[in-house]
Formats: structure tokens, C-alpha cells, sequence
């Protein structure tokens, strides 16, 4: 994949990423939360930031110094 295709799949999990920001906060916000679909929502949340930390270091090339 070149460094566009994984510009859009970064694009992509980044939205991914703030819906789940969105999701979680509208769960924790109700009278009586879900703490499993909380906990579930943030352990993917964490897989998405791990996932785009990895493509980040695609990206960006290593500089020797």
C-alpha cells in the first residue's frame, strides 16, 4: 500500500475513533451506564489508537540521527 491508501485507511479509523469518544460519552451520560458496553467500546477504541499508531509509523520515515 502507498502512502496515500494509508493516508485514507488513517483518515478513516481516526473518524472511527471520535464516534466512539462520541458513543462512549452518550452511554456514560445515561441514568443508569452500561459498564459492559462501555468497557467494550473503550478496549476498541484502544485497538483503533494502537492501529493508527502503527500506520502513523508507516507514514512517517525514520530519520537516523
Amino acid at each position: 500500500m502507498n502512502d496515500e491508501g494509508y493516508r485514507q485507511v488513517l483518515h478513516g479509523l481516526r473518524i472511527e475513533h471520535r464516534d466512539l469518544d462520541d458513543a462512549i460519552a452518550a452511554l456514560t451520560a445515561q441514568q443508569v451506564p452500561d459498564q459492559l458496553q462501555i468497557a467494550r467500546l473503550k478496549r476498541r477504541k484502544l485497538a483503533l489508537k494502537d492501529r493508527i499508531g502503527r500506520i502513523e509509523d508507516e507514514i512517517t520515515p525514520d530519520i537516523i540521527a
